[in-house]
């Protein structure tokens, strides 16, 4: 399950790749469909999220920044 960690309320656009950058705020980037790479992504928002280590960050369907608990190690 996810919990939420901020309240951003990105619109998403269609071509577009959304991510939590380094610094911690949602940044997005165009994706290649069998054209020229690019490489630079723009910022959308300025968040500053810390992480913490074991879980996983991900922007949801919401817009917003999500995390979830990664699940290493596991033995059934």
């Amino acid at each position: 399950m996810a919990e939420l960690v901020a309240n951003a309320g990105v619109k998403r656009e269609k071509g577009y790749l959304y991510y939590l950058d380094k610094e911690g705020d949602i940044s997005r980037a165009k994706m290649a469909r069998g054209e020229k790479k690019e490489r630079s992504g723009e910022k959308v928002a300025k968040l500053g999220v810390k992480r913490e280590e074991g879980f996983l960050y991900f922007i949801d369907k919401q817009g917003n920044v999500s995390r979830s608990k990664m699940g290493r190690g596991k033995k059934d």
